[in-house]
């Protein structure tokens, strides 16, 4: 099983609009193998807490105009990390300390990766 043509959707949209913003390290796995509450994870790279909070309300903004609502949205209070749980897709929104303390890219290295429009994948820095 692979992620459906929405959750891909979902996956670009959250991309681009993590990018307009100007997150890094923009990257997408397909977990639809390991896990069964969701399709895909989108991770991105924030360089401070109000650049997350940016990030977020820019995510929610653009999928909420392509008809997409979260389930639930965790750790705003703190700015370091905000998941965002759409079902199909979850996107995670990091400071670059968490990002790199928490290595999300080791524990689904063996997801594949979601293609992502070459503009949206700037490194850090």
């Amino acid at each position: 099983m692979t992620a459906t043509d929405h959750a891909v959707e979902l996956v670009v949209a959250a991309a681009r609009a993590a990018a307009d913003k100007l997150a890094t390290q923009i990257v997408a796995f397909d977990v639809s193998e390991q896990l069964a509450i969701t399709d895909a994870f989108v991770l991105a790279s924030a360089t401070n807490d109000r650049q997350v909070k940016a990030i977020v309300d820019e995510v929610e903004d653009k999928l909420r105009e392509i008809g997409a609502k979260p389930i639930r949205r965790e750790g705003e209070r703190d700015g370091r990390w905000v998941l965002i749980d759409y079902g199909e897709i979850v996107v995670h929104v990091q400071h670059e300390e968490e990002r790199q303390f928490y290595a999300l890219e080791r524990l689904w290295r063996d997801c594949p990766t979601i293609e992502l429009p070459a503009d949206l994948t700037r490194p850090a820095g």
